[in-house]
């Protein structure tokens, strides 16, 4: 089980990073992303102190790898794909962008400018143009399907496309609270929900692991 995208009290999560990264190795977690909200006021905070956690607990746990990350949220457009390359020279391995939810008023734009820019993952992307699947595509960026409150609202369109227009999909929680975290179980029905096949949710799952692997490893040395 791989989730990329939650949050701690980094930014607006209710957990500290040590007992996130305890409850979702209980529910069988192996890779973790902790990717908090950030923008040009904490960027040069909260990277640099989300590697050293991640340093810390990867030396003792054995069980789950932590990815240090960002979810960049609501920057203007033309400032998101410098904040990306930004974000990745502070040390985070995993580079989420705050996409166009339908319950959030993300400037338009926002994401065009992730997959321009080279994000890892488009978090809730809303209702993503066709256009904008295809580029996803071409560029290797993972689109969300989020088991989130809200932005789970556009997961069947997401879906839909990225399946029809071959771009790349993962799942994740987006939690912010201990209710938010599930299991394989969960989370698989989160992606039949989503309207794929029981075949498809798990090439899903398989992917998101080797996505997971990726980004854990290169970027470590």
């Amino acid at each position: 089980m791989v989730d990329l995208h939650t949050h701690t009290t980094f930014s607006d999560g209710e957990l500290i990073p040590s007992e996130l990264v305890r409850r979702a190795q209980v529910l069988g977690v192996r890779y973790l992303g902790i990717a908090d909200h950030g923008d040009l006021s904490n960027l040069e905070i909260i990277v640099p102190a989300m590697v050293r956690v991640a340093h810390q607990l990867n030396g003792v746990l054995k069980d789950i790898r932590v990815i240090p990350g960002i979810e960049l949220t609501h920057v203007p457009p033309s400032e998101i794909p410098p904040l990306i390359l930004k974000a990745r020279e502070l040390g985070a391995q995993v580079v989420v962008v705050h996409g166009e939810t339908l319950v959030e008023p993300v400037a338009p734009g926002t994401n065009r400018a992730a997959i321009e820019g080279g994000a890892d993952i488009l978090a809730h992307p809303g209702l993503i143009t066709e256009e904008e699947v295809i580029l996803a595509a071409e560029r290797g960026v993972y689109l969300e399907i989020s088991a989130r409150k809200g932005h789970c609202l556009t997961n069947g369109h997401v879906a839909k496309l990225a399946r029809k227009l071959g771009a790349s999909l993962v799942l994740n929680t987006d939690a912010h609270a201990p209710g938010d975290l599930i299991d394989r179980e969960r989370a698989f029905g989160v992606l039949l929900g989503a309207g794929l096949s029981r075949e498809e949710a798990l090439e899903v799952l398989s992917a998101g692991e080797e996505l997971a692997k990726r980004l854990g490893g290169e970027r470590n040395g």
